[in-house]
């Protein structure tokens, strides 16, 4: 079987359709891959922050059934 010759630039089209379409893609992807390991990022800050806020709360609660002993032991 033989080859036409009119095949050559129409595999020749199609295949550099294929590569402009395949190096979009992994951009994207790669985007997508970053805002999302910023998204992670960014969650993680907020759950640490709570965490510190919920310890600080933990402290003042403290504090306070301290304050709270002291003064009934006073009267």
């Amino acid at each position: 079987m033989e080859i036409s010759p009119l095949w050559i630039p129409i595999a020749g089209a199609l295949g550099g359709c294929v590569t402009v379409i395949a190096v979009v893609g992994i951009v994207f992807w790669f985007k997508a891959r970053d805002k999302e390991l910023q998204y992670h990022q960014d969650l993680r800050v907020k759950e640490m922050e709570h965490q510190r806020r919920m310890k600080e709360l933990e402290v003042e609660l403290e504090k306070a059934k301290a304050a709270q002993i002291a003064a009934g032991a006073a009267r």
